[in-house]
C-alpha cells in the first residue's frame, strides 16, 4: 500500500514539511511518482514510527550539541559544494557539509564530545573529533578535525555506513544512528542534556 506525502505526515503526527525533507535527503526507500504526487510505501512509515529513541544516557558527557539540518543543497564555498543532508553523498562530502560554520559555544560542542546530525528528528550521522574549532568574521565556527563516524542510507531499515575506525567512534554511531532525537532551537544547533532529572 502506498501513502501520499499527506497520509505520511498523518500517520507519524508529523508536519508535510518532514516528510518532504525525508524524501529529499533520499532516506526513504520505495517511492513512486504519480505525475507531481510522491508516494510512499505504508511499510517504511510504520518502520519511521517504530524508530527507538536515541540512548544519550550511555555517553559520558552530561549535555552534548545536535546539529539540525535539512536535505543537502549546493553551495558555492571555497571548501565545500554541498550544505545539509543527503544519502547519496559520498563520506568526504557529507563530512565538508556537516562540519560547520555554525553559530555555536564551540567550548560546549567540544565538550560533549559527539555531535548527533538529525534530519526531521532522525539522527542521520554522527559526527566526532571535535576539540578544536575556527571561528569566522560572521561569527561562526568550523571543526576542521571533525570525523564524520558514520550515516544512515536509509532510514526505514535503517541502513547505515560506519565510517570510522575509532573504536569509540564506531561505538557511538553505532548507539545514535537512525534513532529518533528531538531537539528544539532558532538555529542550527541545540544543547540537550543526555540525563533526564526528576
Amino acid at each position: 500500500m502506498l501513502l501520499t506525502t499527506g497520509q505520511a505526515a498523518e500517520e507519524l503526527g508529523c508536519a508535510i514539511t518532514t516528510i518532504r525533507r525525508l524524501i529529499n535527503a533520499g532516506l526513504l526507500p520505495g517511492l513512486s511518482r504519480r505525475g507531481v504526487r510522491v508516494m510512499i510505501p505504508l511499510a517504511a512509515v510504520q518502520a519511521l514510527s517504530t524508530r527507538r529513541q536515541a540512548a544519550l544516557a550511555q555517553i559520558e558527557a552530561t549535555e552534548i550539541a545536535v546539529l539540525r539540518v535539512d536535505a543537502a543543497r549546493r553551495v558555492d564555498e571555497p571548501d565545500r559544494d554541498w550544505i545539509g543532508f543527503a544519502a547519496t553523498l559520498g563520506p568526504d562530502d557529507l563530512l565538508k557539509a556537516l562540519r560547520g560554520w555554525w553559530r555555536c559555544a564551540p567550548a560546549s560542542v567540544a565538550a560533549g564530545g559527539v555531535v548527533p546530525v538529525t534530519l526531521s528528528g532522525y539522527v542521520v550521522a554522527v559526527l566526532t573529533g571535535l576539540h578544536a574549532w575556527e571561528k569566522n568574521t560572521e561569527g561562526r565556527h568550523a571543526f576542521p578535525d571533525a570525523r564524520l563516524a558514520g550515516y544512515v542510507t536509509d532510514l526505514a531499515a535503517p541502513h547505515t555506513v560506519i565510517t570510522s575506525r575509532t573504536r569509540g567512534d564506531r561505538q557511538l554511531a553505532e548507539l545514535l544512528l537512525g534513532a529518533r532525537l528531538a531537539s528544539h532551537s532558532g538555529g542550527a544547533i541545540a544543547y540537550i542534556p543526555t540525563r533526564t532529572t526528576g
